[in-house]
């Protein structure tokens, strides 16, 4: 159980972060349309719900692909959440 609420290193942090350049770079994905994702992300999804955009993190993984011809980029999405009852929409406040 302690595994799941351990800190990452700044070794392990450094690795991911050059993990997610590579691939962005692979995929010429440049880290202003990263932020500019991310920024698009938050926005629709808060019409939702209350998020902690702040602590959002986005990443562009390759991940094989099932026809077994190589790997295609996906984007994965770690998004907190405060509180699912704050959309701001009244239809969906039924």
């Amino acid at each position: 159980m302690r595994r799941f609420f351990r800190r990452k290193s700044s070794c392990q942090i450094a690795k991911d972060r050059l993990k997610i350049l590579l691939i962005s770079d692979r995929v010429n994905c440049s880290p202003e349309l990263m932020e500019l994702i991310k920024t698009d992300i938050a926005k629709v999804i808060s019409k939702y719900m209350k998020i902690d955009a702040e602590n959002m993190e986005i990443q562009i993984n390759t991940k094989g692909s099932k026809s077994g011809r190589g790997s295609k980029p996906a984007l994965y999405a770690n998004i907190p959440i405060v509180d699912v009852s704050a959309a701001q929409d009244p239809a969906l406040k039924q």
